[in-house]
């Protein structure tokens, strides 16, 4: 047996652990089963009972801080390419923890337990190859995966925007209801939207008034998603990276997918290189843009306020300038070529 196949865990391997009908079951077995086989993905997962938590509300959206400890490792890990090089891959599968076990997807992806959650069921979802956090390629993906785990938000973190394993291409997951966007997005779209684009497969829209500035995409067409994508993602800032710095959040429901893309302008707010008591170690990735800001040390969580968050979301999103700039961009292209 080789070493993936050693990696996998079967249904019926699961089934003692809940139902195991498709792949969302699945996953949701998978997360009792490594918690009680697995020391530590059950005190981590046990300590999110008692995670203090604030609300921040700011009118029609809200900013839920979560402190956190056990994601010191994401919000402060070094993610430059000497740093990279001089680790061990975590998500390699040589590398894995003995006890950790999966669910393969496709042959090409393993569903792991995360075991340093957010969310109540946190998944951490590894390409098989060891091949670098780059998106376009692995979109469609992202959707088929999503279809599903339908239980499940995905998202994903671009090599330069909270990935703290930007060599390995991964995608991670938590169960659907838990991010304040998902319950304020119809608000968002249908008072605070300008639509880029619509025709009969697709709509994408434009949302400024949110602290975040971020393009939705809807619907149920996964060809149509992808080449719509892949025109937004072209445009996107380059800034000298390998990929534009963007975060993907997809969700899909009802038979629709709804894809939510947030540009970058930079990995870490300013806060994050202070020293003394200016200092917060924030290292904003998809779960902050999509509502919950995770502080992992109990003095940032207690000196944090409505004007640092504002400061810090300011700070690492793009700018109304550049977004601007982009979204029209965006709204020309698709209009001139085979999607109008």
């Amino acid at each position: 047996m080789n070493l993936v196949n050693q990696k996998i865990i079967t249904a019926q391997e699961l089934s003692g652990f809940g139902l195991v009908e498709n792949l969302n079951d699945q996953a949701i077995a998978l997360v009792k089963q490594q918690q009680k086989k697995w020391d530590l993905a059950r005190k981590n997962y046990q300590a999110l009972t008692g995670m203090q938590t604030k609300k921040f509300n700011f009118g029609h959206f809200k900013i839920v801080v979560q402190h956190n400890p056990g994601r010191i490792r994401s919000s402060a890990a070094k993610t430059d390419a000497k740093s990279i090089a001089e680790r061990p891959c975590f998500l390699c599968y040589e590398n894995l923890p003995a006890v950790q076990k999966g669910i393969s997807f496709q042959e090409n992806y393993l569903i792991l337990v995360n075991p340093f959650p957010i969310f109540p069921v946190h998944l951490t979802i590894p390409h098989r190859s060891h091949t670098p956090q780059r998106i376009q390629n692995f979109f469609p993906d992202m959707l088929k995966l999503n279809r599903d785990l339908s239980g499940f938000t995905l998202f994903y973190n671009g090599p330069k925007c909270g990935a703290s394993a930007p060599d390995h291409f991964h995608f991670q997951a938590g169960n659907t209801g838990f991010l304040p966007i998902e319950e304020e997005f119809e608000l968002l779209e249908n008072q605070f939207a300008d639509i880029i684009f619509r025709n009969s497969k697709i709509t994408v829209v434009a949302v400024e008034n949110y602290l975040r500035r971020f393009v939705s995409l809807r619907s149920s067409d996964l060809e149509e998603l992808t080449a719509v994508f892949n025109v937004i993602f072209e445009l996107l800032p380059a800034k000298g990276e390998p990929e534009p710095m963007l975060n993907i959040l997809c969700n899909y429901q009802q038979n629709e997918w709804r894809v939510v893309i947030f540009p970058r302008e930079k990995q870490r707010p300013s806060h994050f290189f202070e020293t003394g008591e200016k200092q917060i170690v924030v290292s904003p990735a998809s779960v902050e843009l999509c509502g919950v800001l995770i502080l992992p040390r109990n003095e940032d969580f207690r000196k944090i306020t409505q004007n640092t968050l504002n400061e810090i979301f300011d700070e690492v999103t793009l700018s109304k300038y550049d977004f601007k700039h982009w979204t029209e961009n965006v709204k020309d292209n698709l209009k001139s070529n085979m999607y109008y």
